[in-house]
C-alpha cells in the first residue's frame, strides 16, 4: 500500500489548539473520489483535503471533503491547502501570490509575513430559499433576538444560512437546537451561521458561530466560507465598503479561540485569512 505524506494543521489559529483542525493528504495522486470520501469520513474532521498536481494557470490543486460530501470551496481548507502546498514543496514558497485550483475554479491566494495566508472566496450571491424554509428558520432561531440584516441563504460554493443576532452576548449564549437546524439546512445548505457586532474593546469586530449538524458537524469551530458569506451580507447591506477589513472571533463556545481576518477589496470581492499551525506530521496508508 502506498504511503503518502500527511499533515494535521490548525487553521485560523495563533497557537496550536485554538483554531479548526484540518487533515491534509499531501500526495493524493492515485486516490479516487470514493477513497477520498471514505478517508474524510474516517478522520471525522469538519474537512479533509487532498493535494494534487495543478491544472493550467494554478500553483496547486486541492479537493475538499467533509465527512459526508465534497465541497467546491471551503475557507479553512483553502487557507490550510496553501500553507501545506508551500510547506511540502508542491508550491513555490518564495512567491507572494499563488493560485489555487479547486472545484470552485481558480482562486488567488496571498502569502504574508510568517506565512499568514489570505484567499479570495468565490463571489457570494444571495439565493432564493426553499418554500418550506420560513417556519423551519423560526424553529431554528426560536427565542433569539435578531439583528438588522434579514436572514438569507448565501452561496459562495457551499451554501450558508446567514443570520445576524442582536449582540455578542446573544450569539455566545445561544443553545442551538441541532435537530431544528438540521431540518432547516437539510439538502439546501451546509449549515447555519449566526453573527453579531462585538462591543468596543473586545479585541475583535464580530463574533461568529456556525452549525452543520446535517453534515455531521454539530458546531464548526472556525469556518472560513461562513465568514466570507457574512462579509458578503455585510457588504450587501452597506455595513462595510470596498477597502474595509475586520476581525472575527469564532470557536470559544467549543473550547477554541479562532481568528479570521476578513477584507473587501476594491472590486467588492471578499478575502479571508489567518495563521496556520502545524500539529501532526507523518504518513498515511489508505
Amino acid at each position: 500500500m502506498t504511503e503518502r505524506r500527511f499533515l494535521q494543521l490548525d487553521v485560523f489559529a495563533d497557537r496550536p489548539g485554538a483554531g479548526n483542525p484540518l487533515a491534509v493528504v499531501v500526495d493524493a495522486e492515485g486516490l479516487d473520489a470514493a477513497a477520498m470520501q471514505a478517508f474524510a469520513n474516517w478522520t471525522n474532521l469538519s474537512e479533509t483535503i487532498f493535494l494534487l498536481p495543478p491544472g493550467d494557470g494554478a500553483d496547486y490543486r486541492v479537493r475538499i471533503f467533509t465527512p459526508r460530501q465534497e465541497l467546491p470551496f471551503a475557507g479553512h481548507p483553502s487557507v490550510g491547502a496553501a500553507w501545506a502546498a508551500i510547506e511540502s514543496g508542491r508550491a513555490d514558497g518564495a512567491k507572494a501570490a499563488l493560485v489555487q485550483d479547486c472545484a470552485a475554479g481558480l482562486l488567488p491566494v496571498q502569502v504574508g509575513p510568517e506565512c499568514g495566508i489570505t484567499v479570495r472566496a468565490p463571489r457570494a450571491r444571495r439565493i432564493a430559499a426553499p418554500s418550506a424554509s420560513a417556519p423551519r428558520l423560526e424553529r431554528a432561531l426560536a427565542g433569539l433576538a435578531r439583528g438588522g440584516i434579514d436572514a438569507a441563504l448565501w452561496d459562495n460554493g457551499p451554501k450558508w444560512w446567514v443570520v445576524e443576532l442582536a449582540d455578542e452576548d446573544t450569539v455566545r449564549r445561544m443553545r442551538p437546537d441541532l435537530a431544528a437546524i438540521a431540518e432547516l439546512t437539510g439538502d439546501s445548505a451546509v449549515g447555519l451561521a449566526v453573527f453579531a457586532t462585538a462591543p468596543p474593546g473586545a479585541g475583535h469586530d464580530i463574533v461568529v458561530r456556525a452549525f452543520c449538524p446535517a453534515d455531521g458537524i454539530p458546531e464548526d469551530p472556525v469556518t472560513g466560507s461562513a465568514n466570507a458569506a457574512i462579509g458578503a451580507a455585510l457588504a450587501d447591506a452597506g455595513r462595510i465598503a470596498p477597502g474595509d477589513r475586520y476581525r472575527a472571533s469564532p470557536g470559544r463556545e467549543v473550547g477554541r479561540d479562532g481568528v479570521v481576518d476578513v477584507r473587501v477589496d476594491a472590486d467588492g470581492e471578499v478575502w479571508i485569512g489567518g495563521r496556520v499551525q502545524p500539529v501532526i506530521r507523518g504518513t498515511v496508508a489508505w
